[in-house]
């Protein structure tokens, strides 16, 4: 484990970068209240530099809401977001701080997706960012690494990556929604009854419940694909 004082980066730090691209964003950013006491255990924990985006999003920002809170980036915790990087991989990507992951979850969304940096576990492309889509439970690439997925988030037309997830009425239940819960559906998104997002009920979750439940469907879905794949044909 490296110190504090070799992850803080002072000659070249990733943030004022950052910060450029919070002022200039096209979307709605906010940028969580920060807890400089925090924000040093979890960089720590995380053992990522604040040369990287990665590190200067978890030092510098207690969290980053987008789309009023559509898209939740995770830092180092705030009261609205009350999780950060290395605290929400322990005991789903890492045993413990420190650990190298298969992928490491860096963002989650409203409506049950997942964003991860993969690391070897998703698929060949190294340091590109997944999003676990909840109308497929499939790892999908976005064929973007971490700052160009910050750079997506802040600029890219949201509405339409969307398409399909976004109920007529969502925008009236996000912007006081907790950052610790999404909104789970039935029929299931990725499930041929629930095609259709008008025409499920939804309840609120909490992330960690849904991350799990997701996760283990889609293990279980997963398996139930090669068993008929491997059934002899008549």
């Amino acid at each position: 484990m490296e110190s504090i004082d070799e992850l803080i980066n002072k000659t070249d730090p990733a943030w004022p970068i950052v910060k450029k691209w919070i002022d200039s964003a096209k979307n709605k950013v906010e940028v969580l209240e920060l807890d400089s006491a925090k924000a040093k255990e979890a960089l720590y924990n995380a053992q990522v530099s604040t040369y990287s985006t990665l590190g200067a999003i978890i030092y510098n920002t207690g969290g980053i809401m987008v789309d009023n809170g559509w898209i939740r980036i995770l830092g180092s915790g705030s009261t609205r977001l009350n999780r950060n990087v290395a605290e929400w991989n322990k005991g789903k990507t890492i045993t413990e701080y420190g650990d190298k992951p298969g992928y490491l979850l860096v963002a989650d969304d409203a409506v049950g997706g997942f964003f991860a940096i993969n690391y070897g576990a998703l698929g060949k492309d190294i340091k590109n960012v997944y999003y676990l889509a909840p109308n497929s439970l499939n790892w999908e690439s976005l064929g973007a690494g971490y700052g160009e997925f910050i750079l997506f988030c802040f600029d890219s037309d949201l509405a339409n990556f969307y398409k399909g997830l976004r109920w007529s009425t969502w925008n009236q239940f996000i912007a006081n929604l907790d950052g610790n819960k999404s909104y789970s559906f039935r029929p299931y998104l990725w499930a041929k009854e629930g095609t259709d997002i008008e025409k499920c009920t939804r309840k609120l979750v909490t992330v960690e419940e849904l991350f799990k439940f997701n996760i283990a469907k889609q293990k279980e879905l997963q398996a139930d694909s090669t068993q008929t794949k491997e059934e002899p044909k008549n």
